[in-house]
């Protein structure tokens, strides 16, 4: 008998065949091949999902239309279906399954929740009662693969897990589907909610009503110069002042003054230790801030960095740690990425023993999976694109850290009396780079900031300098910032200040649960809150619209607070645990989403369209709305069943070359053009002819940049110039 292994994409499906010596391509009966096989094992995949909740219209086609009379819609039993647009790949996986020599499965997936049921779904459709197995690897390394194989957990481990996965679906669809069945019914108008995308919409319109409702106050202060060196006036233990008549009377009594005194001097010895390793949030977070990629794009990246390029370990993690049992794998994976730039670093760290330590090794705080590091696959960096090499950078930079010893300086603090006030300075020695050396060419890293304090000369007490310079200064308090991709995803990762509870309990299960959503799904939750026009970018910053504001308006309480869905993860963490019945949990969510219906039918609330235009549905003749997403605006037609949409500016990430601001597509097919806010124009297909031929080509100063680079990195027997050969000069 042979053993069925189920993965649940195409690439990792493919490697773990050719570890297992499955060389053989299947061919099905519906299409394609879908498979390999070997003598012991045949290995299959899905395409992600391949199964999924029917919908309401297949338990009864009078739901077709959607109409408030219906609802709640709440079959007994929610019931499987085959994705139409993969229905090939899961009839070859069926065959799979139920064929007479298949012995046993397992399950190889990705290993978390959301894997489990992409498997478990499949199986289940399938009819399928055969032994499993479970393959539970964080990397898809040839190593990886073969102790994962030696390592096979026996699948009903898994259960519970399962089981969580499937009361998360179930409860998502049953709130999910009603909700916003009832709204968009109620109000005449597409209005999507869900117990994560409605909290984290609240999250914003939160940050926008406290920057409105924020009153800047006006704060004073003085500062000065004593010798070389900057001071700042102290008002107890703040600069600030918020009384202009004392600020007054104080300058009036200290600018006629030019010495002061010494009156303390303060050194003390600090350390900052290296950050820690990257979780998927965290990366997204960098990503954002450094290269501004959307924490999808971000994801996307990740995903092929593991499964295309295998050199970096699953990216779906929440834990920025590794376990013990990784630790003896660390020599072999710095050797896999001792390449220039990186080698001298590798190789230093290689010198000495790994000691590790509890900034990065932590066994309680490694759930599904361990913190995104490097794989023990060597690395080449000329087959990574632009977008590969930074994601992949910013992850080894970080884990290449974790090995050096911390930043040490020596902090500072002196107090100099001038007349009867007291001025301060801070400074710092730096005493050892440490971790820093591994950032030292990394100009904007927000890592560097702590080596530009200014440099204190030697002082002691009761020395005397000279007063000079001294000057009023002034500002206003801030307003919080608004929320970017980047700020957003740290407030959906932490919502415990966004609730209303004060159950402890409940705020602490929302952190450990990770938050509102998943690192797998906040992004598509961002993405979807875009696309549903919800929210809009200004520049980076993201604002609610008119409809998510009206939105917040109509929905629930509930729905708009990060409690519900802490109440869940409560739940679904027992259930997870076999402390609780996914059925029990179920059936409160029934009653929920029938309290909820009820409350939604009963509003008295209206909702309006403030963004009609004077342009007509192509398709149908009503007016169409003018909206903002992500990408540019369009014209999308109110009628929800009709929902045609047409692009009016699309922004691209080009600069234009007269202002150097970003350009945006305008109109659409043969009669799209380029065009800047300076009165630029271009048509696109000479736009498109120009950016091509810039790619073929370097520039005068991307060809010296790259040889000062290549020189500075270059080992013997590598030919600097060799990666120029055949290219094109300006």
């Amino acid at each position: 008998m042979k053993t069925l292994v189920l993965a649940e994409k195409p690439s990792v499906g493919k490697d773990i065949a050719r570890v297992l010596n499955c060389k053989s391509a299947g061919r099905s009966g519906h299409g394609g091949g879908g498979y390999m096989e070997g003598a012991q094992y045949v290995v299959t995949w899905a395409l992600g999902h391949l199964v999924t909740l029917e919908d309401p219209e297949q338990y009864d086609p009078t739901y077709k239309n959607w109409d408030i009379n219906h609802l709640p819609i709440m079959p007994d039993v929610l019931r499987l279906t085959v994705i139409p647009q993969t229905s090939k790949q899961y009839k070859t996986v069926k065959d799979l399954l139920l064929r007479k020599d298949i012995g046993s499965i397992v399950i190889a997936t990705d290993a978390g929740r959301e894997g489990e049921l992409v498997a478990r779904w499949i199986i289940e459709k399938a009819k399928c009662k055969k032994p499993i197995k479970r393959l539970w690897i964080s990397s898809v390394t040839d190593k990886a693969i073969k102790d994962g194989f030696k390592n096979l957990k026996d699948g009903k481990l898994y259960q519970n897990l399962c089981d969580s996965a499937k009361a998360r679906a179930e409860a998502d669809w049953l709130v999910g589907i009603n909700a916003t069945r009832c709204l968009t019914t109620k109000f005449n108008s597409p209005l999507s909610c869900g117990r994560v995308q409605t909290p984290t919409l609240a999250i914003i319109f939160k940050r926008e009503d406290e920057i409105r409702k924020f009153i800047p106050q006006p704060y004073y202060g003085i500062s000065a110069t004593a010798d070389s060196f900057r001071i700042t006036w102290l008002n107890g233990d703040s600069s600030r002042c918020f009384d202009k008549a004392k600020i007054d009377a104080v300058f009036s009594q200290l600018k006629s003054i030019k010495e002061g005194t010494v009156t303390d001097v303060v050194k003390t010895i600090k350390k900052k230790y290296p950050p820690k390793l990257y979780d998927l949030t965290e990366l997204q977070r960098d990503a954002n801030k450094r290269y501004g990629y959307s924490p999808k794009e971000t994801l996307s990246i990740m995903q092929r960095l593991y499964e295309e390029h295998k050199v970096l370990t699953y990216p779906r993690t929440d834990s920025r740690y590794i376990s013990t049992d990784i630790v003896p794998t660390i020599p072999e994976r710095l050797k896999a990425c001792s390449v220039p730039p990186y080698a001298k670093m590798c190789t230093q760290i290689l010198r000495s023993p790994i000691r590790p330590n509890s900034n990065y090794v932590d066994n309680a705080k490694v759930s599904d999976h361990h913190a995104i590091i490097p794989t023990e696959h060597p690395v080449n960096l000329q087959s990574l694109n632009d977008r590969e090499r930074k994601i992949f950078d910013l992850v080894l930079t970080r884990f290449l850290s974790v090995f050096y010893p911390p930043f040490e300086y020596e902090q500072v603090t002196v107090k100099i009396k001038v007349g009867n006030e007291l001025f301060t300075a801070n400074g710092r020695v730096v005493l050892s780079q440490g971790y820093q050396a591994v950032y030292q060419d990394m100009d904007e890293d927000e890592e560097n900031a702590d080596t530009h304090a200014q440099v204190l000369p030697g002082l002691k007490r009761g020395n005397r300098v000279s007063i000079n310079n001294i000057k009023l200064t002034d500002g206003k308090t801030s307003p919080p910032s608004p929320f970017n991709e980047a700020t957003l995803l740290s407030a959906m990762e932490s919502p415990a200040k966004y609730m209303e509870t004060k159950d402890r309990a409940l705020a602490d299960t929302l952190q450990k649960t990770g938050g509102l959503g998943t690192v797998a799904t906040r992004a598509d939750i961002i993405e979807k809150l875009f696309d549903n026009f919800l929210i809009e970018k200004r520049g980076k910053d993201i604002f609610s619209t008119s409809k998510g504001r009206q939105l917040l308006n109509l929905v629930p309480k509930d729905l708009k607070s990060p409690e519900l869905t802490g109440l869940w993860e409560q739940k679904l963490l027992s259930i997870s645990t076999g402390k609780m019945n996914k059925n029990e949990f179920l059936l409160d969510i029934r009653k929920y989403t029938a309290e909820l219906i009820t409350e939604i039918k009963s509003s008295t609330q209206v909702f309006r369209h403030d963004n009609l235009s004077t342009t007509k549905c192509p398709d149908c003749g009503k007016f169409m709305l003018q909206v903002t997403g992500k990408k540019g605006e369009m014209l999308v037609c109110q009628d929800r069943e009709c929902n045609t949409r047409v692009n009016v500016s699309m922004a691209i990430r080009s600069k234009c070359p007269h202002c150097h601001k970003f350009l945006k597509i305008i109109g659409e097919n043969e009669k799209r053009q380029i065009v800047c806010a300076c009165g630029y124009r271009e048509k696109y297909t000479s736009f498109e002819k120009r950016k091509k031929e810039e790619r073929n080509s370097m520039s005068k100063k991307e060809v010296q940049a790259y040889l000062k680079n290549e020189e500075k990195n270059k080992e013997p027997n590598n030919n600097p110039f060799a990666a120029l050969k055949g290219m094109k000069f300006d």
